[in-house]
């Protein structure tokens, strides 16, 4: 095993230190003399496989070189042939969505591109409780008694039943959960997650797949001398359920939330502008805002409360209905948190009784809101490093979210947990996943599913290696340089932002409330850095680093620009701590 970083074999977070790979060095060195591009800058390109050639259009991603053909995807023919039907002959649509931020985006893409084209298309979007996820039998009978076309989005994969139900209308599947071994009776599954699919295109989320559809059907109008909806301008839902939907920001994705950035930043869209103007959101948005500012929000309807007000705020060109529908969400969202709360503590007891050393972290308890089980598993994952699944109980029926680590296949694993019959039902895609399950069979189930995470390598670690891309001097940490790293982003999901380490620094610090720590910090040549660790105190760098005296510390973090009082200054986020 290489030497750890620093020398940092286990941080004040029990984790050990991980720098980047010598050859990584290599390349990045050459990469800074022949681009002439700061050495940090090309340790991150070259960590992400960027070669000096391909740099400056890395830097700048143009959505034109990296959108693939939509034709490339099965069914894109004719679902796009029947949405040109449907509009040549003005025919009754309707749009069955999932309740979350993809589901919602996808659909209100959909309303706002048909309405633009004269068309108001009926929005459905089933209950949580009620319902549950996907097109259910009475629902996809009632669309189709009153409607020509029903377009499914962020769902319909794997709802045979219920679209065989769907008699007298047509559907369409546009979705990017993993699909089974058979495919509904639709007209068409547009999928990039179906078996019979390449997987080159299978890091879309559901938006990802609409946005493809509206170009190809543009297109198509283009070659009929009808010009089309302004795409462009719909790529701030794009990179909305993109981001909070965890996909990976890679190939087309990073241009999608790129572009969509830009767009956001023009507050165009009514009901965008509304949410974060009650989010209180003062700067321009980025991946953190629209992963955790904007698309808790956005969910909340479709987790406690009503479930189609998500979309309807993201479809809404009226500014009344908008400040009224994202009121109301920023309420449902302060009521989302006291309940995850509450779970998250019960959950958190309850897998620690079990022990959280196996492949698979799980917990189950009654009358768990199912609106939060999604999210307190993903606390889990996180709190832990493996795979976890969190289950809400009522009437006997266990219904669960489960959150996967970076290399284990959740998707594909409940699937077919559901296929071996100890789930009434189960899927999703590789990082989340839902599944159904009778309350007498959830021990096996989960059994089970641990059996084939660990079969992946699920549980082999601890709290996991802490990835540092290089160390800086305090010095070196500018305002120019952070928007020269930020060229690299956007940041998220498969393209995390970079982790600097700062050696044998000296650190005062106060502590912010009853959780957070606010540190200053210096290496004795001059510069200082402010930096902020939020819930230091809920683990041991808070207590470590409150009353430091003259011990000194290595820091590793995240650089990011602070814009307060009118002036812009650099600030670390603080990840973790080692004693110098």
């Amino acid at each position: 095993m290489d030497r750890a970083f620093l020398n940092v074999e286990a941080s004040l977070t029990g984790r050990r230190w991980v720098g980047p790979e010598a050859e990584i060095m290599r390349q990045a060195e050459a990469m800074a003399q022949s681009a002439r591009l700061a050495l940090p800058v090309c340790q991150v390109l070259a960590a992400r496989g960027v070669a000096a050639a391909d740099a400056a259009g890395f830097l700048a991603p143009a959505l034109r070189d990296l959108l693939p053909d939509p034709m490339v995807l099965r069914d894109m023919e004719p679902a796009a042939e029947r949405l040109m039907l449907a509009l040549r002959q003005r025919q009754r649509i309707a749009i069955f969505a999932d309740y979350d931020v993809d589901g919602g985006s996808s659909a209100a893409l959909l309303l706002v591109w048909l309405r633009a084209m004269g068309v108001q298309a009926t929005l459905y979007i089933p209950d949580r409780i009620d319902e549950g996820y996907g097109p259910n039998v009475p629902a996809m009978q009632a669309l189709a008694a009153a409607h020509d076309l029903i377009i499914c989005v962020d769902c319909g994969t794997l709802s045979h039943e219920p679209i065989a139900a769907a008699k007298g209308a047509d559907v369409v599947v546009l979705d990017h959960h993993l699909g089974a071994e058979t495919l509904p009776e639709a007209l068409a599954v547009v999928n990039p997650n179906r078996q019979d699919e390449d997987g080159a295109l299978a890091h879309l989320c559901a938006a990802g797949v609409v946005f493809l559809l509206l170009v190809e059907v543009n297109r198509r109008l283009r070659g009929q001398g009808v010009t089309g909806p302004d795409l462009m301008g719909l790529l701030d839902l794009v990179a909305l359920a993109t981001v909070a939907d965890v996909a990976p920001l890679v190939g087309v994705n990073r241009a999608f939330v790129r572009q969509g950035l830009k767009v956001m930043a023009r507050r165009e869209r009514v009901g965008l502008r509304a949410l974060a103007d009650i989010a209180r959101m003062d700067q321009a948005p980025t991946p953190y805002a629209l992963g955790f500012v904007l698309g808790p929000r956005v969910n909340a309807g479709g987790r406690i409360g009503q479930a189609d007000l998500g979309a309807r705020l993201l479809a809404t060109d009226d500014p009344v209905e908008a400040a009224a529908i994202a009121e109301r969400l920023d309420v449902l969202n302060g009521e989302r948190r006291e309940i995850e709360a509450a779970v998250r503590a019960a959950a958190l007891a309850q897998a620690e009784a079990r022990g959280l050393d196996g492949p698979l972290v799980w917990a189950a308890g009654a009358g768990w809101h199912p609106g939060v089980v999604g999210i307190v598993a993903a606390r889990l994952k996180e709190a832990t490093n493996r795979p976890a699944v969190v289950i809400g109980l009522e009437g006997g029926i266990g219904k669960g979210s489960a959150r996967s680590v970076p290399g284990v296949d959740l998707g594909a694993a409940v699937q077919r947990v559901a296929a071996e019959g100890l789930l009434l039902k189960g899927g999703g895609h590789k990082m989340a996943a839902g599944l159904t399950v009778a309350e007498g069979q959830i021990e096996a189930a989960m059994a089970r599913l641990g059996e084939l995470l660990a079969r992946q390598g699920a549980g082999t670690g601890g709290p996991g290696d802490l990835r540092v891309t290089g160390v800086l001097s305090p010095a070196a940490a500018t305002v120019d340089l952070i928007e020269s790293l930020e060229m690299a982003g956007p940041f998220g999901a498969s393209a995390p932002a970079p982790r600097f380490a700062f050696a044998d620094c000296a650190v005062q610090s106060r502590r912010m409330g009853d959780s957070h720590l606010r540190l200053s910090f210096g290496d004795g040549m001059g510069a200082k850095l402010e930096a902020v660790a939020f819930g230091a105190f809920d683990g041991p760098l808070g207590p470590a680093l409150e009353n430091p005296g003259h011990q000194r510390f290595h820091l590793a973090g995240k650089l990011e620009l602070n814009h307060y009082g009118g002036r812009t200054k650099v600030q670390l986020r603080l990840d973790d701590a080692a004693r110098a």
